[in-house]
């Protein structure tokens, strides 16, 4: 820990306690996040108030870790989860050195900085609709050497681009609209409408991807998505109805399904 705060001592002891009584899960993990973050006591003070409020760890912090990498997230920004870390292991993967990628629906840039800092060479272009996810997005791609657009899923991104994408991850909204109040106060609450509702079925904003998407891809390119277990043979459904040839790939650890579909 890069902190003056000691992690020994009461306080230590005092912010575990309270994170507890706030119904913090993971206490000693979070309290370790903060103790590494935050400048002096009163610092710390203020956000374990924060957390304690419902904010997400990672908006407290203003930082997410994220295979590997530190990404910063911002206060009413996506929170990457864990298990999108697999959809990006598959996207880095199937990129050869000096693949063009896109990351549409990118919110904090998570996957396409992992892109650039595991592909070598990557050419990573990002888009999101949402301004804030944006701004952040800026932060974590562009010192990587990606570029980073707003708008809504293909339109912001350069035409030039058309036909030419080989690697396409789309981590798209697909929580049911009917489910949304399922969700933890932290996602509901904290985290953008946009981000999280797919629709009717969840599959919304995946169709409208699937649809489009073969015109981006170069032959050969792959577009991978995350979708929920039970939504995979429907997600199928949609995406080789575009003359793409998806499949299904699971992680039991992550509890996390994707689908990589391929352009012929």
């Amino acid at each position: 820990m890069s902190t003056a705060l000691d992690p020994a001592g009461p306080l230590w002891d005092g912010t575990v306690s309270r994170l507890r009584a706030a119904g913090c899960v993971f206490a000693e993990d979070e309290a370790e996040l903060l103790f590494a973050t935050a400048e002096d006591a009163a610092a710390l003070d203020a956000m374990i108030e924060r957390r304690a409020g419902g904010l997400p760890i990672e908006h407290v912090v203003g930082w997410a870790a994220f295979a590997g990498l530190r990404v910063d997230v911002d206060a009413g920004v996506f929170v990457p989860r864990r298990r999108t870390e697999f959809l990006v292991e598959q996207a880095v993967a199937l990129a050869g050195p000096g693949a063009l990628c896109v990351d549409l629906c990118c919110g904090s840039g998570a996957a396409g900085a992992v892109l650039l800092s595991a592909v070598p060479g990557a050419e990573v272009y990002a888009s999101d609709i949402e301004p804030a996810a944006v701004r952040c997005a800026r932060r974590n791609i562009e010192p990587r050497s990606g570029r980073v657009f707003e708008g809504d899923l293909f339109a912001p991104l350069p035409a030039g681009l058309r036909g030419r994408v080989e690697v396409l991850v789309a981590n798209v909204p697909y929580v049911p609209t009917e489910d949304i109040g399922l969700l933890p106060p932290e996602a509901r609450e904290h985290e953008p409408l946009v981000a999280l509702d797919g629709g009717a079925d969840g599959l919304d904003v995946l169709r409208r991807v699937a649809a489009e998407a073969a015109g981006w891809l170069a032959p050969g390119g792959h577009m991978l998505v995350e979708t929920s277990e039970q939504q995979a043979a429907r997600a199928v459904e949609a995406v080789a109805g575009h003359g793409l040839a998806p499949r299904v790939i699971t992680s039991d650890e992550l509890y996390a399904t994707v689908v990589v579909a391929t352009r012929p």
